[in-house]
C-alpha cells in the first residue's frame, strides 16, 4: 500500500512539475508534501543543507507553484522558503510569476527577464536553462528597447570586429562607365575634287591607306578650260593689262595651284599639264583617280584624312546626363593597349537622344600622335562624377536585404540601433545616403549583420514579452 502511494505520488508530483515548471527541489519537496498528506502524516519541509550561492526567490512552504521575489508567508502564517542558485535547476517552461520578481540587481545593471538562448519566444524572470541544457541569456534594463535597439561589450565589440564611420558630407566621387567608339575628326578630312572637266594624265604611288605629307603631287590633268585660262593670263602678263589680276583669279577659281600661277608669271611660258597637290598630311581613306580616266567638275579623286587628332564617342544612360558638363573630367581605355587608360575631357555634349537605345552621345577629342587610334576602335570611357556635397558613408555600412536598405547606428556607450535608409549613387566605396542619416552620424561599418540580427531579435522579443508585464513561458 505505501508503495502504491508512493509511486501515486511521485507520479502526480512530475505531472505538475511537467506542467507548471516547478525546479528540482521543489519536484523532491512536492513528492514528499503529496505522500505525506495522502498518508495522513503533517507536512514537514525545510531548507536543503547542501544549496550554495544567494538566494534568487522564495517558494511556496509545501512546494505549490507559488513564488516570490521577496519574503513572503502563506495564508496560514508560514514562511516561504528561499531557493538558493544551486537550487534552481529547471525541468520545464518558466513559472508564471509577477511582474516584480523580474527586476533582479546583479553588480551595476538590473536584470529584467532572461530569454530563450535560441531566440524562441520563451522568457522567464529567473535563471533556468532550456532542454538542452544552455542557460538563458540575461536582458538588461536598457536592452529592452521595441526599437531594436542591442547594447554589446567592449569585449564583443572588439571579438566581432565591429568598426565605426562617421557620415560625411562632401562630393561624392562616382565614376560612370559607358562604351565609346573611336572616330576621325570632320574637321581634319580633306576631299580633292576638280572644278572643271579634266583628263587624269597620272597618278602619285599612293594607296587607300597610305600616309602622305602635305604638298605632294596627287595627280597631273588637262583640261581645255584651265588651258584657256592659263593661256588669256600668259598674255595678260606680257601686256602688263590691266586684266592681269582678274585672269588671275578665273586661275584661282578654277583650283589650280597658287604656285603654278606665280612660275608662269615669273618665267612667261603657260604649260598643259596641272599638277594637283595634298592639301595636308594624313591618311588617303579613298582614292578614286585613275590614269586616263575623264573626270567631270565635282568629281571626287581622293579623301585624306589628318589623324593626329580624333574623337572619341561614348553614348550614356538618359538619366546620367543631367550629372555631366563640358568640360568633365575622363578616362579613355583601350583594348590592346597596356599603358592605360588616356585621360580627356569631353569637348561636346550632342544636343540628341537616340529615340531606340535612350542614351545620349558625349564627344572626347584625344591626341593621336603616334596613330595608334583607329578608326572604329571600341573604347570604354570612364565619367569622373562630381556634383553637389551629398551625405555619404562606407558601401559597407549598408545592410540591403532587397526589399529595404538598413544602417547600424552607434548612438554610444555600446548601445546600436537599425536605421532604414534611402540610398543613391556609389563611387570609390561610398554610398550616397539620400534620407535616414545625416552628416555627423556615426555608422557601423563592419561587422553589421551581426548586430542587425541581434537587434532584430531584440525587437521581436519585446514585441512578445514586454518587460513590463509578467514574461509567458511556452510549454
Amino acid at each position: 500500500m505505501v508503495i502504491t502511494l508512493v509511486a501515486a505520488g511521485a507520479g502526480w508530483a512530475g505531472l505538475k512539475a511537467g506542467e507548471g515548471g516547478i525546479t528540482l527541489s521543489g519536484l523532491q519537496d512536492l513528492a514528499q508534501t503529496q505522500i505525506a498528506l495522502l498518508a495522513g502524516q503533517e507536512v514537514v519541509t525545510e531548507q536543503r543543507s547542501d544549496a550554495t550561492g544567494p538566494v534568487i526567490y522564495w517558494r511556496h512552504p509545501d512546494g505549490l507553484p507559488e513564488w516570490s521575489a521577496s519574503e513572503q508567508q502563506t495564508a496560514d502564517g508560514r514562511a516561504f522558503l528561499p531557493v538558493l542558485e544551486s537550487e534552481d535547476i529547471s525541468l520545464g517552461p518558466a513559472p508564471d510569476l509577477p511582474a516584480e520578481a523580474a527586476m533582479v540587481e546583479t553588480g551595476e545593471r538590473t536584470i529584467l527577464y532572461y530569454r530563450n538562448p535560441m531566440g524562441l519566444p520563451d522568457t522567464s524572470p529567473v535563471p533556468k536553462q532550456d532542454s538542452m541544457g544552455m542557460d538563458y541569456i540575461p536582458v538588461y534594463d536598457g536592452e529592452d528597447s521595441d526599437d531594436g535597439s542591442v547594447t554589446v561589450s567592449p569585449g564583443k565589440l572588439q571579438r566581432t570586429g565591429v568598426r565605426t564611420a562617421e557620415a560625411v558630407l562632401a562630393p561624392l566621387a562616382a565614376t560612370l562607365r559607358a562604351p565609346g567608339i573611336v572616330e576621325l575628326d570632320e574637321r581634319r578630312i580633306s576631299v580633292i575634287s576638280l572644278r572643271a572637266d579634266a583628263f587624269i594624265e597620272t597618278v602619285a604611288d599612293v594607296t587607300t591607306g597610305s600616309t602622305i605629307a602635305e604638298g605632294a603631287p596627287l595627280v597631273t590633268l588637262y583640261s581645255p578650260e584651265i588651258a584657256a585660262a592659263l593661256a588669256q593670263f600668259l598674255t595678260d602678263v606680257r601686256s602688263e593689262g590691266r586684266s592681269r589680276e582678274g585672269a588671275r583669279q578665273r586661275l584661282e577659281n578654277l583650283g589650280v595651284p597658287g604656285e603654278v600661277i606665280d612660275r608662269i608669271a615669273t618665267e612667261g611660258q603657260t604649260t598643259v599639264s596641272i599638277p594637283i597637290m595634298a592639301p595636308r598630311s594624313g591618311v588617303v581613306l579613298e582614292r578614286m583617280a585613275v590614269e586616263g580616266m575623264m573626270s567631270e567638275a565635282g568629281d571626287t579623286l581622293f579623301r585624306i584624312a589628318d589623324t593626329s587628332t580624333v574623337w572619341v564617342i561614348a553614348e550614356v544612360p538618359e538619366a546620367a546626363l543631367m550629372e555631366i558638363a563640358v568640360g568633365t573630367e575622363v578616362r579613355v581605355s583601350f583594348r590592346g593597349l597596356t599603358d592605360g587608360p588616356i585621360p580627356g575631357r569631353i569637348d561636346t555634349i550632342y544636343p540628341e537622344i537616340d529615340m531606340m537605345t535612350r542614351t545620349g552621345k558625349l564627344r572626347i577629342e584625344l591626341p593621336n600622335p603616334d596613330g595608334r587610334l583607329r578608326a572604329n576602335m571600341f573604347a570604354e570611357v570612364e565619367i569622373m562624377l562630381g556634383g553637389a556635397p551629398v551625405v555619404q558613408v562606407p558601401e559597407g555600412a549598408v545592410i540591403d536585404t532587397g526589399d529595404r536598405q538598413v544602417v547600424i547606428l552607434d548612438l554610444g556607450e555600446g548601445r546600436f540601433r537599425p536605421e532604414p535608409v534611402t540610398v543613391g549613387r556609389k563611387g570609390d566605396g561610398m554610398i550616397e545616403i539620400v534620407s535616414g542619416v545625416g552628416a555627423g552620424d556615426i555608422v557601423v561599418s563592419s561587422a553589421t549583420f551581426l548586430i542587425d540580427a541581434e537587434s532584430n531579435l531584440n525587437a521581436a522579443l519585446a514585441a512578445l514579452a514586454a518587460p513590463g508585464s509578467t514574461p509567458e513561458a511556452n510549454p
